[in-house]
């Protein structure tokens, strides 16, 4: 996964204001949470409230600095 990078400094940098989930779509499990996400495209990344309502969504591009605005 070339976006592995990207995202352990995205959770090293953002720890205790957000919590990166990681979803393997191959597992039956994963299969399922990524259709009903409407997951489309490998890797899709979410961004959700606090309150579950999905804010943002970025599919193959993780970019820290759009987090930064978006996170309080």
């Amino acid at each position: 996964m070339t976006v592995r990078p990207v995202v352990d400094a995205v959770e090293r940098e953002f720890e205790g204001r957000l919590k990166v989930i990681r979803v393997d779509i191959q597992s039956p499990a994963g299969a399922v949470l990524a259709r009903d996400l409407g997951a489309q495209f490998t890797p899709t990344f979410l961004l959700f409230d606090a309150d579950g309502r999905e804010v943002w969504r970025s599919v193959y591009l993780l970019d820290p600095a759009t987090l930064r605005e978006r996170l309080p």
